[in-house]
């Protein structure tokens, strides 16, 4: 998805002195790396969810926000295993194979809107209309190139978070481009594919990963932009996911909330390889994790050819265009012969361990399995930071998140041993027992046999690849609490193949006719400077402004000021802005017993045009408007029958306003009352003396004007 557009500025093909320049920068100063001088690449992967139903089902796209052990006993569970399958070239994918190796098994929990389709038992249905038109008018806001006819694919996904084992799809537009601040950035593909299963818990046992999914989000549309590799530095990047997330918003055609989008990273440097990363949920990350990212990329290159120059093996180029094929093969058949994969049980060694980690393993049935690196000593590492507080980059981080990917917990490693309670004496029996030299070092894995094999199988596979320039992989950043912890990453799965797409036999071809694709471009939305500018001929405040464009709630603010059924005529404009951004809606939702969204804004706009023009209280929205929701009267056709029925029952509960006189009566008779603690207060006494005064009234007076008779009466005093 990383393909160059015609416009693309390539940085390393502009630049040509990166080709015979060794790599400078010090790693533990990753915001002082120079990414022109490093050939840096970088592309945005954007993901964003539709505010549509679902793609292929019909179901409604709605998140149940349960955790597992809060799940309904009602909702169905079904248990399956998932194997990888051959792609349209006759290949399984060097992802799907990895995953299938893993021995999980997946628990599929389903919700309400989830039906046969959800589960694969039933085929699936045409494209959604309305996330294939969504879809459209972003390509067409982007200048991109719909394609004539959209052809569903599948995307070989094992890792379970699809019951069928594979992704649908559907390529929409290409060849697009966006213009930043920094310059313009190309936009390649534009596709609409289903979300994955949500992911709620999972658990450990001795014959593998059981993996708990709830099939809420299944389905759920989705819009995916990758940009072309011309964003020019890590902050550009950000100000790219920006760019593109403030666009998707202008459509209001999207879901928002947590998790509704997220940001996949493409990166490299000319001495590293396209690296995936994802995670990247919160945007003020974005450039630190992508110069953390080419600051890993910059050691293990470094790495690579100290590796090399120990093996009297020719060195690693600094520009991956001027890799041979021939020394690299004989580069992989030397590392092949220096690390063999050969593992020994260790564990009678550890019979008597003091590390509580290794006894509490060992007495589940799990083993000690050790791995010999030839050469490694003093090459894993050990955790360090660097000058901004995040880890610097290690082998052995790099080790152990491979062997994370088989399931297992970690591994140990000599360069940080002893430690954990692995003692200085078992550390030189484990050297002792594998007949290691000072130059060489072990890994050690605690686990079930056929785990503990797996994960150092990963090892050896991965101490063998630093030999070489780094692999091209997906990456994750590690997350604690919602944010990344350091804004560093762990390897989860090699990069996907092209083995990973077959068709989608199941749906048929989707066929763009003129018309649509015209209409769509003659009813494109406003972008955020419009709807700006169509705010500021109103007469509300800049704050107001702000918060009605932040909420997405211009076209409905506009809508109620244009008299147009069913809004009343005359509605004031910083009332009507008031409500909507205060918490009436809920207020409402909740005394009816329902949720916000099936509160009507037509609702909001009745009550607040009857508290302006004196016919209810401001204390009377919220009891009258729960009251309007339950009322079955099929006669309230017209404005004017729901403000007599309104007006009918503010009578009835006692929530009419009371004239200007009243108030003034029953304030100078509290104030007389309490005339010592006027005196003693002064202005403080308002704050008291309100809620007496709207006691006595009885709800039927407005806050506003008790408040301002109030003060001038105490002032008076005064």
């Amino acid at each position: 998805m990383n393909t160059v557009s015609p416009r693309a500025v390539h940085p390393m093909k502009d630049n040509p002195v990166v080709i015979n320049m060794e790599p400078r920068g010090d790693i533990d100063s990753p915001s002082n790396l120079d990414p022109q001088s490093l050939g840096f690449m970088c592309g945005l992967e954007i993901h964003q969810q539709l505010d549509t139903g679902k793609l292929h089902s019909r179901m409604p796209s709605q998140l149940f926000d349960f955790s597992l052990a809060e799940i309904p006993d009602y909702w169905t569970r079904s248990e399956r295993k998932l194997r990888a399958s051959q792609g349209e070239g006759g290949k399984i994918d060097i992802t799907a194979r990895f995953e299938s190796r893993r021995n999980r098994s997946f628990v599929y929990i389903q919700p309400p809107n989830a039906g046969l389709i959800e589960l694969d038992e039933a085929p699936p249905l045409n494209h959604d209309s309305d996330a294939i038109d969504t879809v459209l008018t972003m390509a067409a806001m982007m200048k991109a190139k719909p394609v004539s006819s959209m052809q569903a694919m599948r995307k070989t996904v094992v890792d379970g978070s699809n019951t069928s084992g594979f992704q649908r799809t559907t390529l929409v537009a290409t060849d697009g481009s966006i213009e930043t601040e920094t310059g313009e950035v190309g936009i390649d593909v534009i596709c609409l594919e289903e979300d994955s299963a949500r992911k709620l818990d999972s658990e450990l046992t001795t014959e593998g990963e059981i993996v708990y999914y709830t099939l809420d989000r299944l389905g759920m549309p989705l819009v995916e932009i990758a940009t072309a590799p011309n964003i020019q530095t890590p902050e550009h990047a950000k100000e790219v996911a920006l760019h593109l997330g403030t666009l998707l918003r202008d459509t209001r055609l999207v879901r928002r909330g947590l998790g509704s989008i997220r940001q996949d990273l493409n990166v490299s440097i000319a001495c590293g390889v396209r690296v995936e990363i994802k995670g990247c949920q919160d945007l003020g990350w974005i450039p630190k994790i992508i110069r953390l990212e080419m600051a890993r990329q910059l050691h293990m290159y470094r790495l690579c050819n100290q590796l090399r120059e120990e093996a009297d093996l020719p060195l690693l180029p600094p520009d991956r265009r001027l890799d041979s094929k021939p020394v690299e093969n004989r580069v992989a058949l030397s590392a092949l012969s220096r690390l063999p994969f050969k593992t020994q049980n260790l564990t009678y060694l550890f019979s008597n361990s003091s590390s509580q980690m290794i006894e509490k393993s060992l007495s589940s049935g799990s083993v000690v399995m050790g791995l010999k690196l030839k050469g490694f000593a003093g090459k894993i590492g050990r955790k360090t930071e660097d000058i901004e507080g995040s880890q610097m980059p290690r082998l052995g981080r790099e080790l152990a998140s491979s062997a994370k990917q088989a399931g297992v917990a970690g591994i140990f490693h000599s360069d940080e041993l002893p430690a954990y309670g692995i003692t200085e004496t078992e550390v030189s029996n484990i050297r002792q027992e594998m007949t290691l030299s000072e130059s060489d070092a072990f890994v050690l894995c605690v686990a079930p046999s056929w785990q503990a094999e797996l994960a150092l199988e990963s090892v050896i596979l991965r101490a063998r690849s630093a030999y070489h320039r780094i692999s091209g992989e997906v990456r994750n950043v590690v997350i604690r609490k919602g944010t990344p912890e350091d804004g560093t990453t762990t390897a989860m799965r090699p990069l996907p193949s092209g083995a990973r797409m077959y068709p989608e036999t199941d749906i048929q071809i989707l066929n763009l006719d003129f018309e649509r694709w015209e209409k769509i471009n003659s009813n494109l939305p406003m972008n955020k400077q419009q709807r700006l500018t169509r705010l500021q001929k109103y007469n509300i405040s800049s704050n107001q402004i702000e918060a009605i464009l932040g909420n997405e709630l211009d076209d409905i603010f506009v809508s109620g000021l244009d008299c147009n059924d069913p809004f009343p005529p005359d509605l004031p404009s910083k009332p009507w802005a008031t409500i909507l951004l205060d918490n009436t809606r809920s207020d409402i939702a909740h005394k009816s017993g329902k949720s916000a969204s099936d509160i009507p804004w037509e609702l909001l706009a009745l009550l607040v045009y009857s508290k302006e023009k004196g016919i209810i209280t401001r204390e009377g929205i919220i009891p009258l408007g729960s009251q309007y929701l339950s009322n079955t009267d099929e006669s309230l056709s017209t404005f004017d029958k729901k403000l007599a029925w309104l007006s009918k029952k503010a009578e009835i509960e006692g929530f009419i306003p009371a004239d200007s006189s009243s108030v003034e009566e029953v304030i100078d008779s509290i104030i007389s009352d309490k005339s010592d603690f006027v005196k003693e207060k002064g202005i403080s006494a308002v704050g008291p003396l309100m809620g007496m005064v709207m006691s006595k009234l009885g709800g039927s007076a407005d806050g506003k004007l008790v408040n301002s008779i109030l003060i001038e009466k105490i002032k008076q005093i005064k």
